[in-house]
Order: structure tokens, then C-alpha cells, then sequence
């Protein structure tokens, strides 16, 4: 009896560990193998959360990883319609409040043409000036050089260009040298870790928020892959990202709040709020049925 039950013992260790062997032959075989397939790999990390040697945190961290290598800059950055920017020649006291407000750290600083970044402004740099003011304001001896990177550059190169440089922040440039945008080392992070919140986020409202029978309010970075799968259409992607970045190219100009315009003979766009650079949101009328 006892000669029996330890035998089956055995057997289930054995099983048990030619199991755990053979998950680790597969790990290795996908990292070494050839040919190596990225989707290959994500079925091996699934299989490790199934077997519970992953929790999901961690899967979902590993395949973001594995995602930075195949996007670019041009997918994460802040475009430049939103960056909060301090010009060279303003006085303290004219940005020093957008700055508070703003809850930023690192801040281009424009030249007079405003399309040329020629620095970037570190809050902290401003303390010891505040604290104890010897001389006249003088921005441009604040000023740190800016890192400069093309759209097109793997998140992947960026970060390992971002350690090297010690900056944790980056000018974007679109293929003719003009400034598009900006990216954080946040920015980059956020893309294996997830979303990073800190004291100055505001919580997040709800893209598209039903006003009533066919009609929404829209936020103007909609994504215009989430507007189609709500709304069931298939809006074009292929020049702009954003609905507002659409409807603004529809218009040719940044419109006035309460203009509008029809898209796809369905969908009714009017300006619900926007400033002289940018459309913030638009109140939707979805024509000849609902979503």
C-alpha cells in the first residue's frame, strides 16, 4: 500500500515536471528559435498567466514591451495644437501663471516666428530665481537645449535615446523639419506600464456622451477607430487620427463655436467649443438614425 502510493507520487512529480520543462522549451524555442514570431511569443505569455506563472499585470507589461519596438513617435506624442508653450521673449509674469496652472514640468520655449523650438524651460530652474531675484528676468539663460526627434522614430530607439540624453522630454518634427508635437519619457512608459496618473490628471470624461435622441457630445480627440465602432461607419483614418482633426480639415480653418458641417451625408458636426488654434469638442447629430 504504501509500496503503491508513493509510486503514484513519483508519477505526478515527473508529470508535473516534465510539464514545467516543456512551457520552458517553449519560452526558449520563442526567443531563440528561428523564425522568431512576435505572435508566437504573446501565446507563450498567455499560456504563462493560464498556468499562473504571469498575473495579467505583468502579461499586459511584458506585450507592451513588445509593442514599443513597432510604434512610432508619431502615434503617442502631444500634438503641438495642445503643447503649453512659453515664448522667449514673454515676461515672468506673464507665464508664470499658465505654468502653475498647466501642472507641467518641461516647457518648450518658442522663438518669435513660434515655429521654431529653441529650448525647453524646467520648472525647477525657475525656484532658485524666485526664491532670491538678483537681476533682470532673463529666460534664455534658463533655457536647457531641446532634444529634437523625427516622427517617424521607434518608441523603442527614442527611450534608449531619451537615457542617453538624461532629458525627459522631446521635440517632435515632421519630415520638413516643422515642429508636430512633443513626447515625454511618461509617454513612452505608458505604453508597457498603462496609464500613469499623477495629482495634476484630471479625471477622464467619457468620449462620447449621448445629449439625447441621435444626438452627442464629442471630444475632438476621439480616435476615429473608436468613433466608427460606436457609431458603426466607417470614417476614413488614413490622413487624420482624431474626429477633430477631420472635421478641421473639412473646414479648411479652425471654425467658429456653433458652425457646422456634414460628413458622409450622416453625420451632422457642429463646433460645440474651440479657441483660435484648435477644436476642443462637437456636439454630434447623427442623421436618419442612432448609433
Amino acid at each position: 500500500m504504501g509500496v503503491a502510493s508513493h509510486t503514484t507520487m513519483s508519477e505526478d512529480q515527473s508529470s508535473s515536471g516534465s510539464g514545467r520543462k516543456s512551457f520552458l522549451e517553449r519560452v526558449s524555442r520563442a526567443f531563440h528559435a528561428e523564425p522568431r514570431d512576435r505572435d508566437d511569443l504573446k501565446e507563450v505569455l498567455n499560456e504563462a498567466q493560464e498556468r499562473g506563472v504571469l498575473d495579467p499585470e505583468a502579461r499586459t507589461m511584458m506585450e507592451g514591451a513588445l509593442e514599443v519596438a513597432e510604434t512610432k513617435v508619431r502615434d503617442v506624442m502631444v500634438p503641438r495644437s495642445q503643447m503649453v508653450v512659453i515664448p522667449r521673449d514673454a515676461r515672468l509674469e506673464d507665464f508664470l501663471p499658465r505654468m502653475i496652472e498647466s501642472g507641467h514640468s518641461r516647457f518648450p520655449v518658442i522663438g518669435e516666428d513660434r515655429d521654431e523650438v529653441e529650448g525647453v524651460l524646467l520648472a525647477k530652474d525657475l525656484l532658485p530665481w524666485l526664491a532670491e531675484p538678483r537681476d533682470e528676468f532673463d529666460l534664455s539663460r534658463l533655457m536647457r537645449p531641446a532634444v529634437v526627434v523625427p516622427e517617424s522614430k521607434p518608441l523603442n530607439h527614442l527611450l534608449r535615446e531619451i537615457r542617453a540624453s538624461r532629458s525627459h522630454m522631446a521635440i517632435v518634427v515632421d519630415e520638413y523639419g516643422g515642429v508636430s508635437g512633443l513626447i515625454t519619457l511618461e509617454d513612452v512608459l505608458e505604453e508597457i506600464v498603462g496609464e500613469i496618473d499623477d495629482e495634476h490628471d484630471e479625471e477622464e470624461e467619457a468620449a462620447v456622451k449621448a445629449l439625447g435622441d441621435n444626438l452627442f457630445l464629442i471630444s475632438a480627440l476621439t480616435p476615429i477607430d473608436d468613433f466608427n465602432e460606436v457609431f458603426q461607419c466607417n470614417l476614413s483614418d488614413e490622413e487624420f487620427d482624431t474626429v477633430g482633426g477631420l472635421v478641421l480639415a473639412e473646414f479648411g480653418r479652425v471654425p467658429d463655436d456653433g458652425e457646422s458641417m456634414v460628413i458622409d451625408d450622416q453625420f451632422e458636426f457642429k463646433v460645440a467649443d474651440s479657441d483660435s488654434r484648435r477644436i476642443i469638442s462637437l456636439e454630434l447629430n447623427v442623421l436618419g438614425g442612432g448609433a
